[in-house]
């Protein structure tokens, strides 16, 4: 017997469709506050992307906003030090085109993800699909 994904079934068929296509995932606020919280969907997700040798993303923008008590967070502080995971810091250029989405779409938040992780061509984990989908349509989603 095989094992149950625990993702919707959407999200599996849209991770594994994606897989071919990215060279890994970026996780926004709300990804990294769900590994936090345990979700098994983003953990699944994590595991898979490091099975499979992709890059994980974390703006420091997203990490700004998750990170409270590195202490007690031990999920969010064992994936910022792994190997595979990329902390990107958001430079000048990538600033003000985000701010220029934010501003054009009067959203005003940080956890979007950077410009680099959307031309890297990584799917991004999030928990809120609808202000991504308004600020940056061509976005590859895995909502969790």
């Amino acid at each position: 017997m095989g094992r149950r994904s625990p993702f919707s079934a959407g999200a599996e068929e849209r991770f594994q469709k994606a897989q071919g296509r990215v060279s890994g995932i970026t996780l926004d606020a709300g990804g990294l506050i769900a590994l936090d919280r345990n979700d098994r969907r983003v953990l699944a997700l994590i595991a898979r992307a490091t099975e499979r040798g992709m890059r994980i993303t974390i703006p420091a923008t997203v990490l700004a906003q998750a990170i409270r008590k590195p202490t007690k967070q031990a999920r969010l502080s064992r994936l910022i030090r792994q190997t595979s995971t990329d902390l990107v810091d958001l430079d000048g250029p990538d600033a003000r085109a985000v701010g220029l989405l934010l501003a054009h779409t009067e959203i005003m938040t940080l956890s979007r993800p950077t410009s680099p992780s959307a031309r890297s061509g990584q799917s991004v984990v999030t928990t809120d699909p609808d202000d991504l989908r308004r600020i940056a349509p061509e976005l590859r989603l895995v909502v969790v």
